[in-house]
């Protein structure tokens, strides 16, 4: 794979001096490393030394003929592009070219911009070919990752559970207290409370990759949504000595969207504003309508979040592992499915951060309007 930094390079075969001189020139004009070669011979060592990305090669040539060349290119590297030209110009011969793994044919004589065209058309196909690859190498490494990082996290709870429940056997043959039987079973509620908390960010995170979690499109009222979540978590929040204040507008305030996908959303944000608080602070929920679009703010009085992480917030399974930073259960999947979300939405989201001082998160969703025909059609 090419460095995107250093020129690409292309290679030109063809026995006529002339039409060598001339690709080389307009091809060195457009900021492109090029070789010229006589023959299929010594171009095919070069192909295997430099490793082009583009290969303009004569149909015709004394020796090794052109197709010949085309097959021992793929051998050596199956991503080059390989561009015929010829003088004998007929569609048997293009038809031939193109079976042989030829990208296009070029019919001589030609133009500078037909060479240059057909030159940037395949450089762009290799490009996109290349990004094609990445993506699937990238994905391949992120199941592994994904699959290594579930295993461990479904064992450690479980571990615990089972050990939770060897204790409390024993503590039943030693005929002891009630109230040690009590924290016992507590331990083993909080591990399985873990466990259903992983097994539903799994499965939202595939909903939203496998495009069934945003189907359905009304009217959401954004107002009661957040004032449910946080009547849900005020006893979590008092746990954690932390307030829960709303800040929101006397009217409704409407996005169109999914239910379940609007308060996977926030019920995210304030979740994360409430574990990453300090003990005496605070959450606040602010929001309203600004130009056609809905605006929530989500705000904790936390440590705030390092520069250095802030890129990498939304990332899968990102989370910070800091000395000093305050130690929470969870996936690390949380921020990256309510980007998802927010993203297939139409909206966005942001963090601003201070470090001593906290932060806050803010979505931006487009308001509410009432659909067209061919909406509601296309939505059904």
């Amino acid at each position: 794979m090419s460095d995107p930094l250093i020129p690409e390079a292309v290679v030109v075969i063809d026995d006529d001096y002339a039409m060598r001189f001339s690709c080389g020139k307009i091809l060195s004009k457009m900021g492109l490393r090029v070789q010229v070669f006589e023959d299929g011979t010594r171009g095919l060592e070069a192909v295997t030394a430099v490793k082009p990305g583009l290969v303009v090669v004569d149909l015709k040539m004394p020796g090794i003929s052109g197709l010949e060349v085309i097959s021992r290119v793929h051998q050596i590297d199956p991503q080059i592009i390989l561009i015929v030209m010829t003088g004998y110009a007929t569609i048997d011969t293009a038809v031939e070219a193109m079976k042989s793994g030829a990208y296009d044919f070029l019919p001589k004589p030609f133009s500078p911009d037909e060479l240059r065209l057909i030159v940037n058309r395949g450089l762009e196909r290799r490009r996109l070919a290349i990004e094609s690859q990445r993506g699937e190498v990238d994905r391949a490494l992120l199941k592994r990752t994904f699959v290594t990082f579930v295993s461990h996290q479904l064992r450690s709870p479980l571990a615990a559970i089972h050990q939770y429940l060897d204790v409390l056997l024993r503590l039943e043959e030693m005929g002891d207290s009630p109230a040690r039987r009590r924290e016992w079973i507590g331990r083993c509620l909080k591990r399985t409370e873990e466990l259903q908390g992983l097994i539903a960010d799994w499965l939202t995170l595939a909903r939203v990759e496998g495009g069934t979690l945003l189907k359905e499109r009304v009217e959401v009222d954004i107002k009661s949504t957040i004032v449910n979540i946080l009547e849900n978590y005020r006893p979590m929040a008092a746990a954690e000595d932390v307030a829960l204040e709303a800040s929101l507008p006397k009217e409704e305030i409407h996005v169109r969207g999914d239910r379940t996908c609007v308060s996977v959303v926030f019920d995210n944000l304030i979740t994360n504003a409430i574990k990453y608080n300090r003990r005496g602070g605070k959450v606040t929920v602010s929001g309203g309508l600004s130009d056609g679009e809905i605006v929530v703010a989500v705000s904790d009085t936390g440590v705030g979040i390092p520069e250095k992480y802030r890129p990498f917030l939304f990332d899968e399974f990102f989370r910070i592992k800091e000395d000093g930073a305050k130690r929470t259960e969870g996936t690390g999947l949380g921020l990256h499915i309510s980007k998802r979300i927010v993203s297939e939405m139409g909206g966005s989201i942001e963090v601003e951060s201070q470090a001593g001082v906290g932060s806050t998160f803010r979505v931006h969703l487009p308001a509410w309007r009432e659909p067209s025909d061919a909406e509601i059609g296309g939505w059904q």
